[in-house]
């Protein structure tokens, strides 16, 4: 009987055995993970991750590892490659220490933006993928892809949470008169995230498209520096072969499709980093006469001047989730207000780890979102 006893209470042991770490080094990124915790009722892994004086990344696990669940949180800085490496060596760390599951929480998937291919560029998306699967994660959690496709980029489950319904509920109690807003998409390319809103909170929908003339959104592409033409050698691969050319891209002024006039406008995204395109589209929607602007996003990266062109533009207010750390941007700017996503992120963790079903986080969701 006594056997029994010992055999039963190892096994509770090994099934509530989970723990939670941060691989950051930077205090301001830890803060994602203590509300995680603290919604979880757990206690932060104990670890320490630290640049050595040459900045090489060193992680040192304070606690046995072994044969438990363990879920890193990596919320990514400023300072991206640095945040990636931290998290390469922590979970080969957990790996190297016999953790039975390694499961990433990285909110902002870094390098998202490069999912496609360029010219003579490389997919750094797919490249990263495969380095947080060698480096030993079996499992992420993730918020708002920039591509859903990235999640094909993995050899392992990835689930990739959305902070729409936040960022809806901030909509619905934070706007006043939010009835009169209609959904506006900067781009084509975000027509759908757009329709996706404006459907579900019943608004219409307007979309922008062309450019500012004189805007070099278009030049990396490489497709303005032909090869120069070497003499006395034919650049096709045959000299009878004549292809047909690709005509060059021409894009019209910008023009609004659909009615602001009267209307606050909502402008949604996943990521706002670089500011000017938002501004830009901000002047143009308050000349078409709408009263007020305002700024949904996932992904509040507000890089470099970001805060000071939000204050000195026409947008009213940015709304942004904690999924990057943005305190000191919003110190510069008092327009920018975080919604906290730690709840859904902290049930995901606690379903993953308990084999319950994730449906519950994803009704409602469908294909297009």
């Amino acid at each position: 009987s006594t056997w029994t006893f010992i055999s039963h209470s190892t096994m509770n042991i090994s099934k509530s055995g989970y723990r939670v770490f941060s691989a950051n080094s930077t205090t301001a990124c830890t803060e994602l993970a203590k509300k995680i915790t603290e919604r979880l009722g757990v206690d932060l892994g104990k670890s320490v991750v630290y640049q050595e004086s040459n900045r090489e990344t060193r992680v040192d696990v304070k606690e046995s590892v072994r044969g438990q669940d363990i879920f890193i949180i990596q919320t990514i800085p400023r300072d991206v490659n640095t945040a990636i490496m931290e998290l390469l060596v922590m979970a080969y760390a957990l790996k190297t220490n016999c953790a039975k599951n390694i499961i990433g929480v990285i909110p902002y998937f870094p390098y998202s933006k490069q999912c496609k291919m360029r010219k003579r560029g490389s997919i750094v998306c797919k490249l990263l993928a495969s380095m947080l699967a060698k480096a030993g994660l079996t499992h992420i959690i993730t918020m708002d892809l920039h591509q859903k496709e990235i999640q094909g980029f993995f050899s392992f489950p990835v689930d990739n949470l959305r902070a729409s319904p936040f960022l809806l509920q901030y909509i619905q109690e934070e706007i006043p008169d939010y009835r009169n807003a209609i959904i506006v998409a900067k781009s084509p390319s975000a027509a759908k995230r757009a329709q996706s809103y404006a459907e579900r909170l019943r608004l219409g929908l307007a979309v922008m498209h062309g450019e500012a003339q004189c805007s070099e959104s278009d030049m990396a592409d490489g497709r303005h520096s032909p090869p120069p033409m070497s003499s006395g050698r034919t650049t096709s691969g045959h000299p009878g072969l004549e292809l047909p050319l690709m005509m060059a891209k021409e894009k019209p002024p910008i023009t609004v499709v659909g009615d602001v006039g009267g209307r606050i406008a909502i402008i949604v995204d996943d990521i706002i980093d670089d500011v000017e395109d938002f501004v830009a589209a901000a002047e143009i929607l308050k000349e078409r006469g709408a009263y007020k602007i305002y700024i949904m996003a996932t992904h509040g990266l507000l890089s470099a001047e970001a805060p000071r062109l939000i204050e000195e533009s026409a947008i009213d207010e940015v709304v942004v989730t904690n999924t990057v750390p943005h305190e000191v941007q919003k110190l510069q700017c008092p327009k920018i207000k975080t919604v906290d996503v730690s709840m859904i992120l902290a049930e995901a963790i606690r379903r993953i780890h308990n084999g319950e079903s994730m449906a519950y986080l994803f009704r409602n969701i469908t294909v297009d979102d």
